[in-house]
């Protein structure tokens, strides 16, 4: 059940929400869902216009989420993961910190995600 705090330089204040266990909505479902102003245009992870950047808040370490197909042509396509840092998301579980919130869920850990309200534009 994780508290997700959303940030962006065109947003007045940062912006909490508690996202309901057992919920599988992504952070772009839950940023419309609240009125969070994620830049997105296909909303499928086609296009990469929807980039986050996720940080762990609290004590606990970020947990593994797999990535789709997709998800890991756009950001290798945005230059927004590196070789090693894909091998550590498949091989180890560590998650990315650059992510599409159409594609990401939220898991049980508080996080901050982070975006620039421009389409495709790094955190």
């Amino acid at each position: 059940m994780p508290n997700i705090t959303f940030s962006a330089p065109i947003m007045k204040k940062d912006k909490t929400i508690y996202a309901v266990a057992g919920n599988t909505s992504t952070i772009l479902a839950l940023a419309k869902e609240h009125e969070i102003p994620i830049p997105f245009e296909c909303g499928d992870g086609d296009c990469g216009s929807c980039l986050i950047e996720v940080t762990a808040l609290g004590d606990k370490p970020l947990m593994g989420m797999a990535l789709t197909e997709k998800e890991k042509a756009r950001l290798k396509e945005l230059q927004m993961i590196s070789p090693a840092e894909l091998e550590l998301a498949e091989v180890n579980d560590t998650p990315p910190r650059f992510r599409l919130a159409c594609q990401f869920i939220p898991r049980d850990e508080d996080v901050l995600v982070s975006f620039t309200g421009t389409p495709g534009g790094s955190a």
